[in-house]
This record gives structure tokens, sequence and C-alpha cells, in this order.
């Protein structure tokens, strides 16, 4: 099977899975699960954007579910590609991290990544979340992935 129908046949295994579910976690969860385990990339997971704790208009990026080894716990917003991807509202594909600026070593193992913005139904324009999935491979993601991950992540 090719990228393209491992990623087709995912996109219909998450759909039943979410299908009636309203727990983001939950959802979260099961869909870091299924992509993992379908790609078997190095990592992949949410970061969830939620309030600094004693503020109540800053936010961070706070590790959510996750398959995979240890990661960052709190992003700030802008910082790295899961804080900058949140930031552009926008897909963010790397095909080496240590060419991005202000890039977050959470492994040093990880060598490619993309990231994907999670937004909110009920205001298309703001970011809930965003999907990190890290690469042993650089240059590992393309317009594949982005077009798949990103119809994965409409499922919130």
């Amino acid at each position: 099977m090719d990228k393209e129908q491992a990623y087709q046949t995912l996109v219909s295994q998450i759909r039943s899975l979410v299908e009636g579910e309203t727990d983001q976690v939950a959802i979260m969860a099961n869909v870091a699960a299924a992509i993992h385990e379908t790609m078997h990339f190095w990592w992949t997971g949410f970061y969830r954007v939620v309030p600094i704790t004693g503020t109540a208009d800053k936010h961070e990026l706070l590790l959510g579910p996750f398959q995979g080894p240890v990661a960052c716990m709190h992003i700030g917003y802008g910082r790295g590609v899961c804080g900058t991807a949140w930031q552009r509202a926008e897909t963010i594909v790397v095909p080496d991290v240590e060419q991005f600026p202000g890039h977050i070593a959470c492994s040093s193992l990880s060598r490619s990544e993309i990231v994907v913005p999670v937004f909110d139904r009920a205001d298309a324009s703001r970011v809930i979340a965003v999907l990190d999935i890290d690469s042993q491979y650089p240059d590992h993601f393309d317009a594949t992935d982005q077009k798949y991950l990103e119809e994965i992540c409409r499922n919130f």
C-alpha cells in the first residue's frame, strides 16, 4: 500500500472512530494512536491551547495525547515549530529541524517535522490545538502528508 492509500484508509478509520464523540481529548488520543500506528512516525501528538496558570488572557500550548517518547510539556505562542504554526494558523512543514530558527529540541533524534493547526468548529479562525508529528528522517513530510493530516484535523 502506498502513502496515499494508507492515508485514505486512515481518514476513513478516524472518521469512524470519532463519529458522535464530543470530547476533544478522547478524539485526540485515538487520532494520535491511529496516525502513529498506521504511518509509523517517530512522534505523533497534540498540543492543546490552554490558559497559562494564573492568567485569564494569556495562553500556551500544553502537551496533550501523544504516541512516542517523552515530549516538551509547555510551548509558548510563536515559539518553535508548534508555537509558530499556532501563531500563523497554518501548517508548517520543516524538512530539517536544525534549520528552523528557534526549533525546540525535545529529542535529538527528531530530524523533520510537520505541524497542523486544529481549528475550533464554532470559530474557524481560532486555533484550539496543533497536531505535531516528528520523523527521525530528514525531509520526510510532503504535500501528501499535509493534505491528509489537514483533512484529519477537521474532525474536531
